[in-house]
C-alpha cells in the first residue's frame, strides 16, 4: 500500500449537480488507485474496491488497509483495484476553500458526498458496479448511505467505527463546534484574521478527548494531556474553517435508519467497546440488528475511535468475510 500512495493524480468533472439542485462546474477531484484491474468481456472493471475516509481524512487514509494487501491477505493486491478520493468537501477536491467559494460554497450532505464518488467513478473509470466500499467513521456514512441508494451497485460494504445516523453525543458536539465557528466575528469573510485561526483551533480542540478510549485519556498525566491537546488544536490549523463547517453540517443531518433496509449488498460491521463516538451498543449493535446480511465484530482497545488504524488485529475475520464474496 505504501507504493499506492505515490499514485497520486486528479480528475476534473465537467460539472456536479448538488441534491439541492445547485451546480458547480469543472469540478476537481483528486484520487489515488492501485493494485490489479480486472475486466470483463465489455472492458468494464469488475474488482474495484472503494475506500471512503474519516473527517480530516483525504485519499491517503487508506493507508489503514496498507498490512492487509499482500498477496492471500484479505485485500490481495493481485485480486482487486482499489480506489481513494478526498471526498467532496476536502482540501484538495471540490471543497470551499479548493473553490475559493468559502462561505457562499453550496451546502452538501451525505447524499452529495455519495453522489460526487459516483459520479467520479464514473466518469473516470466507467465503473458502475463494485466489489464494494470501505467506510471509516464519516466515510462509513457514506458507505451504508451509497449501499442504500444504489443497493445493486456493491457486493459488500465494510463498515468501520461508524453508525446509521447522528444522535445524542453526536449531535451536541457537532452543534457545538458549529456554535464556536458562527460565534466569531470575523466568520463569513474572506480574510482569515487570528481570530479565525484560534476559532479553527478551538472548534478542534473540542473532540480531543474522544478520539482515543476514557481509559487512554485516565492513564496520561495533566502535564501530557496539556500537550497532547495544544498540539492536536495546532494541527486543526492545517484545515480550513469553511471546510470544517460544511463537512460538520453534512454530518449533523445524516440519518438512515428507514433506509437501512434497502441494503442488499453483504455487510461487515466492526465496532470497538471503547469508541466513544460510536459505543457499540448505541450504534453498531442496534445497526447491525436492522441490516440482513450483516455481520458484527466488536473488539477492545484502548485506541477507542482510531483502532482501526490497526485492522491487522482482525486480520483472521476479514479475511473470512472477504472468502465469502
Amino acid at each position: 500500500m505504501e507504493s499506492f500512495l505515490d499514485n497520486l493524480e486528479y480528475y476534473t468533472l465537467d460539472e456536479f449537480e448538488f441534491s439541492n439542485g445547485q451546480i458547480l462546474h469543472n469540478v476537481k477531484v483528486e484520487y489515488l488507485t492501485g493494485g490489479t484491474p480486472e475486466y470483463d468481456e465489455n472492458g468494464n472493471i469488475v474488482n474495484a474496491i472503494i475506500y471512503c475516509h474519516g473527517s480530516g481524512g483525504n485519499y491517503s487514509s487508506i493507508k489503514k488497509l496498507s498490512d492487509l494487501i499482500y498477496p492471500g491477505g484479505p485485500f490481495d493486491k493481485n485480486k482487486y483495484f482499489f480506489v481513494s478520493l478526498s471526498g467532496l468537501g476536502s482540501p484538495a477536491s471540490c471543497s470551499p476553500s479548493t473553490t475559493g467559494l468559502y462561505h457562499n460554497f453550496p451546502c452538501f450532505g451525505i447524499e452529495d458526498m455519495v453522489n460526487f464518488q459516483k459520479k467520479f467513478l464514473e466518469n473516470r473509470f466507467n465503473i458502475s458496479h463494485a466489489k464494494g466500499i470501505i467506510g471509516n467513521s464519516m466515510g462509513g456514512f457514506i458507505a451504508l448511505m451509497w449501499a442504500t441508494m444504489y443497493p445493486n451497485s456493491l457486493d459488500f460494504v465494510i463498515a468501520l467505527v461508524t453508525s446509521y445516523k447522528t444522535a445524542g453525543h453526536n449531535y451536541i458536539l457537532s452543534k457545538i463546534v458549529n456554535e464556536i465557528i458562527e460565534s466569531d466575528p470575523d466568520y463569513g469573510s474572506e480574510e482569515y484574521s487570528s481570530s479565525i485561526y484560534r476559532t479553527l483551533k478551538l472548534a478542534t480542540q473540542v473532540t480531543f478527548s474522544f478520539g482515543m478510549s476514557k481509559e487512554y485519556y485516565r492513564n496520561q498525566s495533566c502535564y501530557e494531556l496539556d500537550v497532547g491537546l495544544d498540539e492536536f488544536g495546532d494541527d486543526g490549523l492545517f484545515y480550513d474553517l469553511y471546510d470544517v463547517k460544511y463537512q460538520n453540517d453534512a454530518i449533523i443531518n445524516y440519518n438512515i435508519e428507514d433506509q437501512l433496509k434497502n441494503i442488499k449488498a453483504k455487510v461487515l460491521i466492526v465496532a470497538v467497546n471503547q469508541d466513544q463516538y460510536f459505543p457499540p451498543e448505541l450504534d453498531a449493535i442496534p445497526m447491525s440488528e436492522m441490516i440482513e446480511n450483516s455481520t458484527l465484530i466488536i473488539i477492545d482497545s484502548l485506541l477507542g475511535h482510531l483502532a482501526v488504524s490497526n485492522l491487522n488485529i482482525i486480520e483472521k475475520e476479514l479475511k473470512e468475510f472477504m472468502n465469502k464474496i
